[in-house]
Parts: C-alpha cells; structure tokens; sequence
C-alpha cells in the first residue's frame, strides 16, 4: 500500500518489493497532477520488476491509469477484465466479497495500526475465524510486518500488505 507517509521512499520500497509482489497505489491527499505524475513513475518501476499495480478507487480510474485493477472499500458487482480487491473487515463484508466475486481480499486491521487510530483490531483469532476456508485469496493489513505475517501463514493467506512497516525497515 502507499500513501503520502512514505514520502520520497516510495519509490525506493516499491524498487524493493520481490517480484510478483503487487502494488496499491492509494496517495488520496496527492493533489490530482501530482498524483497522476508519481502514478506514472511507480507504473515504470512495476512494469521493470514484475509488479502488479492497482488504483485504490474506482475501476474507471483504474481503466484512466491503465492500472492492473482497482481497491474499494465496498463489494459490489463489478466490470470484468480488471484486478478487484476489496476491503474486507468483518464476516458481512466477507460475505458481500464472495457474492460481488471479488478476485482478492484485504483483511484488516489484523493488528492496532497508525491507518486506523483508535479503531479495534481483529487479532489473530478472530482474523483466523474470518478467513478459515476462503474461496478468495486473502492478503492481510493492518499493523502486519514481516514477522507477524509469518505467525499467520497457517490460516492460508495470500500475502500481507503495509504501509509503515516498509518505512521500519
């Protein structure tokens, strides 16, 4: 994930992600222009090393960007073609997930996070309980880093995703 907290780094964490890994580029606060230019240099980078690149927002933005896919927060039967992810943090949206076939999951917050002040965290049990046997990939967020990641890969998940993390390490 990115966002404005990165600052000048983001460029050089996403020239470390592995490949295979994927991208969402989210900089809401970035006015539109500079948005779209630091978008264009990110798309450089994923291209070269293998990255795949989505929008957070809608898929028309993701179709203006020429992005892989698109984020949202709600599951909603979409258009075909392109990457959807949704965020996922209780068992209804889970199940609107599945309905809306959604292609991946955000599953947050796993642990406290600074994104979401204040907000309670699943914890381990209960993000267990929610993905055990989930026909959709699930990538977990929220106060993940790479250790924490490693205690939930029996519960299947896909992969993690962070945003400080990348800047602790």
């Amino acid at each position: 994930m990115t966002d404005e907290r990165q600052g000048d780094m983001v460029l050089e964490t996403i020239s470390r992600l592995p490949r295979g890994a994927g991208i969402v580029f989210r900089h809401h606060a970035t006015p539109w222009r500079e948005r779209r230019a630091l978008f264009e240099r990110v798309r450089r980078i994923a291209r070269r090393r293998g990255l795949t690149l989505i929008v957070a927002g809608h898929a028309r933005l993701a179709r203006r960007l020429r992005a892989e896919g698109f984020h949202e927060r709600s599951a909603r039967i979409g258009p075909r073609g392109l990457i959807r992810s949704v965020a996922v943090h209780d068992a209804r949206e889970m199940i609107l997930a599945r309905r809306a076939r959604a292609d991946l999951v955000f599953v947050s917050p796993v642990f406290p996070t600074r994104s979401h002040p204040g907000a309670e965290a699943l914890g381990r049990v209960r993000f267990g309980l929610l993905v055990r046997r989930s026909p959709i990939p699930v990538i977990a967020l929220g106060g993940v880093d790479a250790r924490r990641a490693r205690s939930l890969m029996p519960f299947g998940i896909h992969g993690w995703a962070a945003i400080d993390a990348w800047s602790d390490s």
